[in-house]
């Protein structure tokens, strides 16, 4: 299980950016985070075209599917839809893993124990505007 922003363990960190401008503030081969909206794939083309790696916020499987099918590194979620998008990317395959947002490591056994790839504190993440 990956464990993202855990007070006690080494991690990679998200950046959270919504416009092209921004990745300029990013370290050099950073991993972007972009939530899924509607200016989302205009930042996944970009990406894309500039071998940049990239997390997806999702709120649906639907999401999941398209961010799988986009290259997305990891799928960020919460809890209520975390079963369902896991089972998906288990049965596809999925190369982007399943993160689950979570705010105490309380979580982590119960996420564990449902085959969840991974759980990111809110520390992992650093806005850019």
């Amino acid at each position: 299980m990956l464990l993202f922003g855990h007070p006690h363990i080494e991690h990679e960190k998200l950046y959270h950016i919504s416009s092209i401008e921004a990745i300029e503030h990013t370290p050099a081969n950073s991993t972007l985070l972009f939530s899924y909206d509607n200016e989302v794939f205009e930042l996944i083309r970009h990406a894309r075209e500039n071998a940049l790696e990239f997390a997806l916020d999702i709120s649906s499987l639907k999401e999941a599917i398209i961010g799988e099918n986009l290259d997305a590194k990891y799928l960020l979620l919460n809890h209520e839809i975390a079963k369902s998008v896991q089972k998906a990317a288990d049965t596809y395959v999925f190369d982007a893993k399943v993160l689950v947002h979570i705010e105490d490591d309380e979580s982590i056994e119960t996420l564990a124990s449902e085959g969840i790839d991974g759980v990111i504190f809110a520390e992992a993440v650093i806005k850019i505007v």
